[in-house]
C-alpha cells in the first residue's frame, strides 16, 4: 500500500506540472497540440503523460487547433507570406486541413496580397532587364506564392508599365 501511495501522488504531481506549463505557454499564445507536445518533450515530459492532460486542455477549449490556425494565417497573411509558404509552415505545426483562401478573401485576396508585397518591396521601374524579373519571382516564391499567381501579376505590371508610357 506504500508504495502505490508515492507513486500516485507523483503521478497527479507530474500531472499538474504538465497541465501548469501548457496553460503558461497558452497563456502568451495560441498553440497547436504538436506545439504542445513538442515543447513538452523538449522539457523532458513523456508524451504518455502529457496527451491526456492536452486531450483535457483541448474538451476545456484553452486549446483549439482551429482557433490557433486562423490565428496564425491572419498574422502570416498580414505580413505578406502566400498561401504555399503558409500551407506548408502549418503542416510543419501538424494543422492539415486549413482553409487558407477564406481568410485571403477577408484580406482582399491572394493577387491583391501579392501587389502589395511586391510594391512594399520594389518600386514601380519601367525598364527592367530578364535577371531583375528573376530576381523579384524567386523574392516573391520565397514569400509562398505560386509561380502562376506570379506571372499573372507581372502580366498585370507590364501592361500598367504600357500604358502608362
Amino acid at each position: 500500500m506504500k508504495t502505490t501511495t508515492p507513486s500516485l501522488s507523483t503521478a497527479i504531481e507530474r500531472r499538474q506540472q504538465i497541465e501548469a506549463v501548457c496553460l503558461r505557454l497558452l497563456a502568451r499564445r495560441e498553440h497547436s497540440r504538436r506545439e504542445l507536445l513538442d515543447k513538452l518533450a523538449l522539457r523532458g515530459f513523456n508524451r504518455d503523460d502529457v496527451e491526456p492532460v492536452i486531450d483535457q486542455i483541448a474538451e476545456q477549449n484553452w486549446q483549439n487547433d482551429a482557433r490557433y490556425t486562423e490565428a496564425y494565417v491572419r498574422q502570416r497573411i498580414r505580413s505578406g507570406y502566400g498561401p504555399m509558404r503558409i500551407r506548408y509552415e502549418l503542416q510543419q505545426r501538424g494543422i492539415n486541413d486549413a482553409n487558407l483562401d477564406a481568410q485571403a478573401e477577408e484580406q482582399g485576396g491572394w493577387q491583391n496580397l501579392l501587389l502589395d508585397v511586391y510594391l512594399g518591396k520594389y518600386d514601380g521601374e519601367k525598364s527592367l532587364t530578364q535577371n531583375e524579373w528573376l530576381k523579384r519571382s524567386r523574392f516573391l516564391q520565397q514569400r509562398g506564392f505560386s509561380g502562376e499567381m506570379i506571372k499573372r501579376l507581372f502580366a498585370e505590371l507590364k501592361i500598367k508599365l504600357c500604358r502608362s508610357e
